[in-house]
C-alpha cells in the first residue's frame, strides 16, 4: 500500500462513533398529546409478560431492524406497533440528542405529535397499560438524582507490566447521573427519565 492508497481510504468515508459497527440501535419516541387541561406526554408500563424489564415505566421504542430506513422511522414504527394506531397518527417528529450507553447501545430519541389520543390500543404483549402526566408537570419539577459509581476492575492475568504503574495505575474513576420523577405513586427512572429530563431542558431554554 503507498500514500495514494491510504489518501483514498480516508477522502471516501464519513467519520462514526469509533467501534459503533459494534452496538446495538435502539430508537425511542417521547410522545405528547392534547387533553382538554393541555399538553400530556404519554408513558408505556411494559409487560409483566416481557423477559427484560417487565413492569417497567418507558416510552415506545425497540431495537432497529434491518429494514428501517432510518432511526426516524423505527422510533414511528416502534410506536405504532405498541399503541396498535397508524405510523400517519405520529405526527411532528423531531430528534432529540441521540445517547452512546456504557452498556454497548446507541439509543436515537425523538419526540411527537399523537394525534388520535383515542383510538391507542396498546399490544397486551408488550404494553401492560399506559398513562399521561401533564407537561407542565415535568416544567414545574425538578427530578432527584443519584450518582452511580463504576468500578475499575481488570481481568485476571491483565498484563499490568505492560502499562505506566503497574498494578497502581491510576484509573479514572467513571460515574453516571440516575435521574429519577415521581408522579401520582408512578417512577419513572433509567434511560426514559434521561430522554424525558433532557426534552425538558430543550423546551425550557
Amino acid at each position: 500500500m503507498n500514500l495514494i492508497d491510504v489518501l483514498e481510504k480516508l477522502q471516501n468515508r464519513t467519520p462514526a462513533i469509533l467501534g459503533s459497527e459494534n452496538f446495538k440501535k435502539y430508537s425511542v419516541l417521547l410522545p405528547l398529546l392534547e387533553k382538554e387541561d393541555g399538553i400530556h406526554v404519554l408513558f408505556e408500563v411494559r409487560s409483566h409478560q416481557l423477559r427484560r424489564q417487565p413492569g417497567e415505566i418507558c416510552f415506545p421504542g425497540g431495537k432497529m431492524d434491518p429494514e428501517d430506513k432510518d432511526e426516524e422511522f423505527s422510533a414511528i414504527r416502534e410506536t405504532s406497533e405498541e399503541l396498535r394506531i397508524k405510523k400517519s397518527e405520529v405526527k411532528s417528529v423531531f430528534p432529540l440528542d441521540y445517547m452512546v450507553s456504557p452498556f454497548g447501545m446507541i439509543i436515537y430519541p425523538y419526540v411527537g405529535i399523537l394525534s388520535d389520543a383515542e383510538n391507542l390500543n396498546p399490544n397486551p404483549s408488550e404494553v401492560e397499560e399506559i398513562f399521561t402526566v401533564p407537561l407542565t408537570y415535568f416544567l414545574e419539577n425538578k427530578p432527584d438524582i443519584y450518582h452511580v459509581n463504576f468500578e475499575v476492575k481488570p481481568q485476571d492475568g491483565f498484563p499490568f507490566h505492560l502499562i505506566a504503574g503497574g498494578e497502581n495505575y491510576n484509573w479514572q474513576a467513571r460515574k453516571m447521573d440516575e435521574i429519577f420523577y415521581q408522579y401520582d405513586g408512578r417512577v419513572i427512572w433509567g434511560l426514559t427519565a434521561r430522554v424525558l429530563y433532557h426534552f425538558i431542558k430543550v423546551i425550557s431554554n
